[in-house]
């Protein structure tokens, strides 16, 4: 799919992920920042895993609200609230830092129960013939992003102003930042209310195969939860001895990988989409298999390029999949259902990862190994009965 043929809207909507991606870097410079400042990985853990209960119910809750409200707005809020957060970790100093940082992060969570918002407008703004070819784009476009300004700022943080205040100045940086990005918002993408969002005649919702992608939300979602961003950068920073320029690297290379990964994704033929899906859990799995076994700084920038590879590579088939079991004026609730469904599943799995690595810095991946496993088995069983060539047609 070129450039050229993606509606004008569905092009504002990536472009809107684009300018958003450098801001991504506050999800490594965080945990960093904390445990930097004194904080162990498993009170890390401990602190994520506090935070995350408040968001389980009210996912579900904003979500069923949100099947009224234009979902734009939504998006404006998310925005705002990742501001507030931000602007609060780069003012988090003295002895009111804790409160501040707790506050900020609670915050912050409060934005991710609007983050189904994003997987519902997509449904309705991108065109529904076209789902995994558009998200070949929807993935690309960002990742060069990333490509470009991961480097430059992790260098500049990791070497020429490393440590905790050169992260709070960050985070106040990205903070003020969400003032331009509501702005396009508010501008340039296009409402999405009760209207836009019409199911197609002939639509049938299909229980058997919602409680199959149910049973692989599971497996991801603990697979990827027993291995999350603070697993790697304490790995990397406080194990390998390395800087927040060398995470960032890793970060690049991945997104390299990742965008080679979304032209991959264009050469599956029709109708191959869940054996596209379960090669790439074997390449999580890979990528899991490798970490447990305590790697070097260079092959673990491998070996996560490799995985994001995978992701990349199966992600259009199952979104596309997923869209098209869920009807679009209830997109919003089902998809908030969903991510309620996986907060619930990884409530205590940061604390757990916390733990786990406490004991070995590696152990969480050769946990997440097995679950990887199973969901790429669980695929390949799938593809053998047809099941994604009768959804696709």
């Amino acid at each position: 799919m070129r450039w050229s043929e993606i509606p004008r809207d569905a092009k504002a909507y990536m472009l809107y992920h684009t300018l958003i991606s450098p801001g991504l870097i506050v999800w490594i410079l965080f945990p960093l920042y904390l445990m930097e400042t004194g904080y162990s990985i498993l009170e890390v853990g401990a602190f994520f895993t506090a935070v995350n209960i408040i968001a389980v119910p009210l996912t579900y809750l904003f979500g069923r609200l949100f099947n009224r409200w234009d979902i734009k707005k939504g998006l404006i809020a998310i925005d705002v609230l990742d501001g507030i957060a931000y602007v609060l970790y780069g003012l988090a100093k003295g002895v009111m830092a804790p409160l501040m940082l707790f506050a900020g992060r609670a915050i912050e969570k409060l934005s991710t129960v609007l983050y189904p918002l994003y997987r519902a407008y997509e449904q309705v703004i991108y065109p529904e013939d076209k789902y995994e070819e558009i998200f070949a784009w929807h993935l690309r476009l960002p990742e060069i992003s990333r490509l470009i300004t991961f480097p430059i700022m992790g260098y500049i943080l990791g070497y020429v102003y490393p440590g905790p205040e050169s992260y709070r100045w960050a985070f106040l940086l990205f903070g003020l930042f969400s003032a331009v990005t509501v702005a396009y918002i508010w501008k340039f993408l296009p409402s999405v209310g009760r209207e836009e969002r019409i199911t197609p005649r002939g639509f049938t919702f299909k229980v058997g195969e919602f409680k199959l992608l149910l049973a692989f939300e599971a497996l991801l979602t603990l697979a990827w939860s027993l291995a999350p961003e603070i697993v790697l950068i304490n790995y990397v920073v406080f194990v390998l001895h390395k800087t927040v320029f060398e995470v960032t690297l890793i970060a690049c290379a991945s997104s390299l990988a990742s965008i080679i990964g979304t032209y991959a994704s264009e050469r599956v033929p029709e109708g191959k989409g869940f054996q596209a899906i379960g090669v790439g859990m074997l390449i999580n799995a890979f990528y899991a298999l490798v970490m447990a076994l305590s790697p070097p700084f260079w092959i673990v920038l491998l070996v996560h390029a490799v995985s994001d590879f995978g992701s990349t590579f199966w992600f259009p088939f199952y979104r596309s999949w997923m869209f098209k079991l869920i009807p679009k004026e209830k997109a919003s609730e089902f998809h908030s259902a969903i991510s309620s469904y996986r907060k619930l599943l990884a409530l205590f799995t940061p604390f757990v990862a916390g733990a786990l690595a406490s004991l070995h810095p590696t152990l969480p991946y050769a946990v997440s190994f097995g679950l990887f496993l199973l969901a790429g088995a669980m695929f390949w069983w799938l593809a053998r009965k047809g099941i994604y060539s009768r959804t696709a047609s």
